[in-house]
């Protein structure tokens, strides 16, 4: 199958059937330079047209290696630039297939400004509406750019990404490290997911259904699930939120994002009653098939986990998403390597809470203590609601560190200070008698009450001091 077939085919998987409509066919490179020719770029490497995704307009460019590599040109650019015009003109997301050679070297400066044009139109679009890409192939140099630029990015397993290919670093081979490969992209955040060229374009289906066309737009899908559905696996499976967050949505789904980033922060979309909400929540376990622990994870913030929710709400703020978390985090995580991120990171998650405006709610599963509660969507930083399970721990710190500190006396009577401090100033009955907390619930009724939430702040307006940007 050649390049072009396998650009066209892509659309073709993509989109529903016979929806797709190409624009630009006829456009061909200008430059001459080089022994350049017309007819030698057909479409300038590069499909571009709009369609649809369950019935939702999408606009499309898919490379086509076959036509020089699938370079980056003049014309090339003009055609994406064209389509973003158009999806941010009719409200709608844009979704990029990447497999390119990466800059066109026969049209040197032309295709260099290439590269700014396709940047600048990203940037304007962002916020806008939603921007998706797949890497199917090579995207190097200044075209892994583009996927970092949009808010969501998948890679076929045996695709590369890089800005300089691994042979090219001091000290290393690609034999060494691959750093291009999908796995370490994965890994690092740069890319929600990894598979097969059919796996990504499902995944990509799945995920445009779930989003808003555009910022003014709203997730909404009808819903046949039951609302008051009890949720019999939560009480046992709290520690891996995807047990929890599958459990509560519609029909089961939870669209995970950056998966293989940061593992012990979770964060995807659910829908509740038919409506899309963006859920952050911290893992400290993942089950295999059988029920049996396939890994564990501290209870702790780390710099990636927090730079990663941080994005994730404010796509979701940016894109008006309610935004739900799971709560179970006893502090931050002490290391000489995190100590130089992890500060910097909370921030980013602290303001990436308080900023946002939309519908929040904040479910405290197991364990909220110190600060890293306060940084997790607490009342104080701006969640709505505030719901806690029976067996729940709220506080400044553990009990027992807390006794040692407040108690000098024999071991008797440090175990008595613990537990008196635990009742006093770490129970989920203290901090709802002091207004921080605002419904304890069983797990098994946690759907029915997330969807009561969500219908109540459904109608929530809150506006901040008008300003260009946040700081942080």
């Amino acid at each position: 199958m050649s390049s072009s077939s396998k650009a066209r085919q892509r659309i073709t998987a993509l989109l529903d059937e016979n929806s797709f409509v190409e624009i630009g066919a006829k456009v061909t490179a200008r430059a001459t330079d080089f022994n350049l020719k017309p007819e030698q770029t057909p479409s300038d490497g590069v499909i571009t047209g709009y369609g649809v995704i369950d019935g939702n307009l999408v606009y499309v460019y898919s490379q086509d290696a076959s036509v020089l590599g699938g370079s980056v040109g003049e014309m090339h650019a003009r055609k994406i630039a064209s389509i973003y015009d158009l999806a941010i003109r009719t409200g709608a997301p844009v979704v990029g297939l990447i497999e390119s050679a990466g800059l066109r070297l026969q049209e040197g400066m032309d295709a260099l400004n290439a590269f700014g044009t396709i940047y600048g139109r990203q940037v304007k679009a962002s916020g806008l509406i939603p921007q998706i890409t797949a890497i199917f192939g090579n995207c190097g140099g200044g075209l892994a750019i583009v996927p970092a630029l949009t808010d969501f990015a998948f890679m076929a397993k045996d695709a590369k990404l890089y800005v300089n290919a691994p042979n090219t670093l001091a000290g290393n081979k690609e034999d060494k490290n691959d750093t291009a490969a999908a796995a370490v992209k994965a890994a690092y955040g740069s890319v929600d997911a990894v598979g097969t060229e059919e796996e990504i374009l499902g995944e990509i289906r799945t995920l445009v259904s779930m989003l808003p066309s555009n910022n003014e737009d709203e997730a909404v899908a009808d819903c046949t699930d039951d609302l008051n559905r009890a949720c019999g696996s939560i009480a046992g499976g709290y520690a891996d939120p995807a047990i929890v967050l599958s459990d509560v949505a519609d029909d089961g789904l939870f669209f995970e994002t950056k998966r293989d980033c940061a593992p012990e922060m979770a964060t995807g979309f659910i829908r509740l009653n038919g409506t899309t909400v963006g859920a952050v929540a911290n893992r400290s376990a993942v089950y295999d098939e059988n029920g049996e622990e396939k890994n564990t994870y501290e209870t702790v913030l780390t710099a990636s986990g927090c730079y990663k929710a941080a994005d994730f709400v404010r796509f979701c703020d940016a894109f008006e998403i309610p935004v739900i978390t799971l709560t179970n985090v006893t502090g931050f995580a002490a290391t000489e390597s995190e100590e130089k991120k992890v500060a910097d990171a909370a921030g980013k998650l602290t303001a990436a809470f308080a900023g946002a405006n939309v519908p929040k709610v904040n479910v405290i599963v197991k364990k909220a203590v110190g600060s890293a509660y306060a940084v997790m969507n607490s009342k104080a930083c701006g969640a709505d609601f505030t719901i806690a399970f029976p067996d729940a721990v709220i506080g400044i710190m553990d009990a027992k560190l807390a006794a040692h500190v407040l108690c000098t006396g024999t071991a008797d009577e440090v175990a008595q200070t613990a537990a008196k401090y635990n009742a006093l100033q770490n129970s989920i009955d203290s901090a709802a008698a002091r207004g921080y907390v605002d419904q304890i619930i069983e797990p098994e009724d946690l759907r029915k009450y997330l969807i009561g939430a969500m219908e109540v702040l459904y109608t929530k307006r809150e506006e901040f001091p008008a300003k260009k940007h946040s700081a942080k």
